[in-house]
């Protein structure tokens, strides 16, 4: 079938290397099925820790990511840049330079370099982004006064669930909603936890909102309700919610009212998830999936009567179209790249250490029996993975989106 499309990863090179870097997470990707990366401008979601420095929300600091990355990729990659508050000059430049959109936060996200946006913010950049065809991507969280960290033991999953409650996700999409209706610029909704803001996105898009929504592998695979104690390798933002809800994102995906699953794949050394404490709420949040995502989605999706073609159209076309490389990626038609997978839909294995070849192999599937084994991926019509071995060099190149494309 067409070679996966993730648009949603965290490589965080240059600046943490020793957390993932593109050797090792194109490598994984290529493992997966997985043709096509976006690379996302920030690691984030820990407190203290110093991110992928520079972030990509200048063309210079764009020009230094490019160049971290040259000969290291074994898939193709592109890049998305960022909004931070003041940069909204930066924006048309950047355009210009090839990135497919940028990613904002409505939240702290987690590192100082890469601050959160108001929504005066907002409306500077979505003033810059009208009729360039770009999208704006939204972590959609916000601080509530009322929600306090509770006193419980923070080594219960169910404490930290409760200081990031859904109404974090729908009052911050509410946001998102107006400003897509007033200045009429693509905005997309990336890792969707909470089933609970469904009724106002489809809402919105039946008023004309040019919005799209994706969710993760582990809200559909994972349940709150099945997180040890002190399991902090669960611990992710927004949180991995109750398994009632996951299954109305199941129900979502069938109606088509989600429009992309990708891995949000987010990694950090083993150190950083505090496991011997198993302190939920000091530990950094994020999960490592890059590698596994097709057969995390296929083993439970066949479950719910999803066919191939439904895996192509949700982690293929749409991821591809949702970064402006439709052109060339995401399906099998003549004159677009020869990127494939070729894998057995029904051939079991178990996830672990030895399998992996993100940099760091801690992550909440180890153990976990998948069915769906990657065969081979091609990338231009050049075997980068096959039955476990890789090409003797990186064979992927970087895609910088022409502005005359979109």
């Amino acid at each position: 079938m067409p070679g996966v499309v993730d648009s949603h990863v965290h490589v965080n090179e240059p600046g943490r290397t020793d957390w993932e870097g593109y050797w090792t997470a194109t490598r994984a990707a290529a493992a997966g099925g997985i043709t096509t990366i976006v690379d996302m401008p920030l690691l984030c979601f820990h407190v203290t820790a110093r991110n992928s420095n520079p972030p990509t929300t200048t063309v210079e600091n764009f020009q230094t990511k490019l160049h971290a990355a040259r000969g290291k990729c074994f898939v193709d990659t592109a890049f998305w840049g960022g909004v931070v508050p003041g940069n909204q000059s930066a924006l048309r430049p950047m355009i210009e330079a090839g990135v497919p959109g940028f990613k904002c936060f409505l939240i702290h996200s987690g590192v100082n370099e890469f601050p959160h946006v108001t929504e005066v913010d907002l409306r500077s950049a979505l003033a810059q982004l009208q009729g360039t065809g770009r999208v704006l991507l939204f972590h959609a969280e916000t601080e509530l006064e009322h929600v306090t960290p509770l006193l419980n033991n923070p080594c219960d999953y169910t404490t930290f669930l409760a200081t990031r409650p859904d109404e974090m996700e729908v009052e911050a999409i509410r946001t998102v909603i107006k400003l897509c209706l007033q200045y009429r610029v693509h905005c997309h909704i990336v890792h969707l936890s909470t089933a609970e803001a469904l009724p106002i996105i489809n809402e919105a898009r039946k008023a004309g909102a040019p919005l799209t929504v994706e969710t993760t592998h582990h809200y559909l695979s994972l349940a709150a309700e099945d997180i040890p104690n002190g399991a902090t390798h669960y611990k992710c933002c927004p949180p991995i919610r109750t398994r009632n809800n996951q299954e109305q994102l199941w129900s979502a995906l069938k109606a088509g009212k989600i429009d992309m699953v990708v891995s949000d794949h987010s990694p950090c050394t083993a150190d950083l998830k505090l496991l011997q404490s198993g302190d939920f709420l000091k530990a950094w949040g994020g999960i490592s999936s890059l590698q596994f995502g097709l057969p995390l989605f296929w083993t439970s999706a066949r479950k719910y009567g999803f066919t191939l073609q439904d895996i192509v159209n949700l982690m293929c076309k749409n991821t591809a179209k949702l970064c402006g490389i439709e052109n060339r990626k995401g399906s099998l038609v003549a004159g677009k790249d020869a990127d494939l997978v070729i894998w057995d839909p029904d051939k079991e294995f178990e996830v672990s250490e030895t399998l992996i070849h993100h940099k760091n192999k801690l992550t909440p599937y180890l153990g976990h029996r998948l069915r769906g084994e990657v065969f081979a991926t091609i990338v231009r019509g050049k075997i980068v993975y096959l039955q476990g071995k890789f090409s003797d060099k990186p064979l992927g190149e970087h895609i910088l989106i022409d502005i005359t494309q979109l």
